[in-house]
């Protein structure tokens, strides 16, 4: 690797990339340290972005940490940088979540990961969550294998729900809807995170704008934002009827396989986003331990679950807010 340092523009650029990931509520709980001298750009936790209502082990925080490294990664092999990643480098030091080194490749010849990575690029300003409803067109199932060979690259399991494990989820999430209706705090927690842009212009949370309609069934499977009456004459439209879902699973559950969930999590919504197809989530059982431990197959699952994605075809959502850069990103000698 070379000695001399990135230039701004450069530097910029890759951080930008990484902040346009999901987390959260849209929490955006990551700053970024670059090292001139050595080349190397630091993830942070900012645990005064975590939710200790809903996410008290911090495991979501990780997981939104390792979408962000995930688009720092694909940014510097779009711009034909080397980069050596380390996970959790100072395990003395629970913030500091990953180290990333950059080097300028000395032959302009990709190899296969990194021109796997590079293509993804032009995704990452595309991909948006949409609380839309989407169509019934099932998602082939090639495309579907893409997206499990994505999550795989990252060390995670990405698996499509079939019948009657579908409807148990369906009905697991439905009580984790019920189970944050019914914790005040929870509830107080959410809506620190909401958004009014006719008060506001936010950096982060959940704008109004992309808390999408309700379903006509009261049935949808994505996290509701508004709160009662806060949006008058929001639309009320009819969500699909058989949701694709897909689980995403860790073989273990410590901050290590979060950050590669996260990772992995972002690998598929981009591959996603290239082949059209739009997500959102729908973790709130994932954020009950008791209904949690309900979301793996009895018969083929096995792992941690980490995410559940809803996929399919339909509005790509809008963009959410980010943070400056000047707030993410400070610059040591």
């Amino acid at each position: 690797m070379l000695s001399q340092s990135l230039d701004d523009a450069t530097l910029s650029g890759l951080v930008a990339d990484a902040g346009a990931a999901p987390s959260m509520h849209n929490a955006q709980p990551w700053r970024f340290r670059y090292t001139r001298a050595g080349r190397t750009l630091t993830l942070l936790a900012e645990f005064g972005r975590a939710m200790p209502e809903a996410d008290p082990t911090n495991r979501a925080l990780h997981v939104g940490c390792g979408a962000a490294l995930l688009n720092l990664r694909v940014s510097a092999a779009h711009r034909g940088l080397d980069t050596v990643t380390t996970l959790l480098p100072e395990p003395s030091d629970p913030a500091v979540l990953a180290t990333v080194r950059l080097g300028i490749r000395p032959d302009p010849a990709q190899r296969p990961e990194d021109g796997a990575l590079a293509a993804l690029h032009r995704a990452i300003r595309d991909r948006h969550t949409s609380r839309y409803p989407f169509d019934e067109q099932v998602i082939p199932e090639n495309v579907r294998a893409r997206f499990t060979e994505a999550a795989r690259a990252e060390g995670a399991d990405f698996t499509f729900l079939a019948p009657p494990h579908l409807e148990t989820v369906v009905g697991l999430i439905q009580d984790a809807e019920g189970y944050d209706r019914g914790d005040p705090a929870r509830k107080a927690e959410q809506e620190r995170w909401t958004r009014n842009t006719r008060t506001e212009a936010p950096v982060d949370g959940i704008p109004d704008y992309a808390f999408g309609p309700r379903d006509t069934s009261e049935r949808a499977i994505t996290r509701d934002f508004a709160r009662p009456g806060a949006i008058p004459g929001r639309a009320r439209i009819p969500f699909e009827k058989q949701p694709q879902l897909a689980l995403l699973s860790t073989p273990g559950d410590h901050a290590t396989d979060w950050l590669r969930a996260g990772q992995a999590l972002e690998r598929v919504l981009l591959t996603a986003t290239i082949h059209h197809v739009s997500a959102s989530f729908a973790t709130q059982p994932v954020e009950w331990p008791d209904l949690r431990w309900l979301l793996r197959d009895p018969v083929f699952g096995s792992g941690y679950a980490q995410m559940i994605v809803r996929m399919g075809y339909g509005p790509t959502g809008p963009r959410t807010p980010r943070r400056p850069l000047d707030h993410v990103l400070t610059i040591d000698p």
